[in-house]
């Protein structure tokens, strides 16, 4: 009788453990298809991420594989089928047209692009800038002022009077019934402030101020460089009212030879094109040019002639008084011990601008050398000594060269 009573219960704590068990299989294979499952939602993702890679990847790969095509710009029409197109590099060619583009898009100017072996049409593209050209507009203004420039009081009046005046006031031109001038052009030697007052000119004014240097304008291919002329002018007329500064004209404002070589032609139609649009047909009303050089005697006359450039600024070297003000200028922005700037105007006869600035500077590194908290009068006029011995040392080489020129 007792084995019988004991029977159950040992059968009941057997079919308890087999339920855990099975509980805790299921709840660990539950575990396993919940992470199952997301294995598989993370890798589908990756696929879908890897199949979107290689698609890319795929389009890239055709652009690689396709053959580049050529610019040039349609000078004439003939029929549905044929057009004349000049090609970036200056040939002229019979080309085919693509039956798909709209005609009414091509037509004389038009710019498109060239199958690289039959040279046909195969697309129109829209008019756009040189990059050298849209990138020539200053963005920022600068933040050099007039007070900051000493010594040319009367240099700063002449280039307001010629470029400020007429931007900001037309209409005291119209009463009095005068053109206001074209442009400006500032002469002098290197670091007397020509760059640094067309910079202060584009602060105080609110046109547009595009900077391009000469040289930029020097190109390799026949008419490239005219058409970059006639580039910028366009951008300061769709900008204006603005300014052009051209620094270094001389690069491309040098007389006309006889005896020239290609090279030289070339920039000689990059002259007469920026001739043209100086004083062309089409009014620059409020477009006003700003040029400098340190080489006036080799520009071409038909450059400074009135109507181009109605006035020109001669930036010399600084006077004494010039000289204490670009000094007090440049020393009044550094920590200096009490000194007189008077002592130190008659070290630097013959100084440029950016020589004294450079001397300011120097004497600021002499004072940092020595681990001082200010600049003394010692180390002014050590750095005027060593400015000097520079100055004299570039003279003297300039010599020699002129002497075997």
């Amino acid at each position: 009788m007792g084995s019988d009573v004991r029977k159950p219960s040992t059968d009941k704590i057997s079919v308890d453990d087999e339920l855990r068990k099975l509980q805790s299989e299921y709840t660990a294979l539950h575990e396993d298809a919940s992470q199952l499952v997301a294995e598989r939602v993370q890798l589908e993702s990756a696929i879908l991420k890897l199949k979107k890679k290689a698609i890319r990847l795929e389009s890239e790969v055709q652009l690689l594989k396709s053959p580049p095509m050529i610019i040039g710009h349609i000078q004439d029409v003939l029929d549905e089928e044929r057009a004349i197109v000049r090609s970036s590099n200056g040939t002229i060619f019979q080309v085919s047209l693509n039956p798909r583009l709209l005609r009414e898009k091509i037509g004389p100017g038009a710019r498109v692009a060239l199958n690289q072996d039959s040279l046909a049409v195969v697309e129109v593209l829209t008019d756009a800038w040189d990059p050298i050209v849209s990138g020539a507009e200053v963005s920022g203004k600068p933040d050099i002022t007039y007070s900051q420039i000493g010594g040319l009081d009367e240099e700063i009046e002449l280039i307001r009077e010629a470029v400020e005046w007429p931007l900001e006031k037309p209409e005291v031109f119209r009463k009095i019934g005068i053109v206001p001038p074209k442009g400006v052009l500032m002469v002098g030697p290197p670091g007397c402030g020509k760059t640094m007052l067309a910079k202060a000119v584009a602060h105080h004014t609110d046109a547009t101020f595009i900077r391009m240097v000469g040289s930029e304008l020097a190109q390799k291919y026949i008419g490239e460089g005219g058409r970059m002329v006639r580039e910028l002018f366009s951008l300061a007329k769709e900008k204006a009212p603005s300014i052009i500064f051209l620094d270094e004209i001389d690069a491309i404002g040098a007389k006309r030879l006889d005896g020239a070589t290609s090279g030289d032609r070339e920039v000689q139609r990059t002259l007469m094109q920026l001739l043209a649009e100086l004083d062309g047909f089409d009014n620059l009303d409020d477009v006003k040019i700003i040029a400098a050089t340190n080489r006036p005697d080799i520009l071409d006359d038909a450059l400074l002639r009135p109507g181009r450039f109605d006035r020109i600024i001669e930036i010399p070297l600084p006077n004494d008084e010039a000289r204490k003000n670009i000094l007090s200028i440049h020393l009044g922005r550094l920590k200096t011990s009490k000194f007189s700037i008077s002592s130190l105007v008659d070290k630097t006869v013959g100084f440029s601008g950016a020589e004294l600035k450079a001397a300011c500077i120097e004497a600021g590194m002499c004072a940092i050398r020595q681990n001082r908290k200010s600049i003394q009068l010692k180390d002014v006029q050590l750095s005027i000594k060593k400015v000097s011995e520079k100055r004299n040392k570039n003279l003297g080489l300039d010599a020699v060269a002129h002497l075997y020129s």
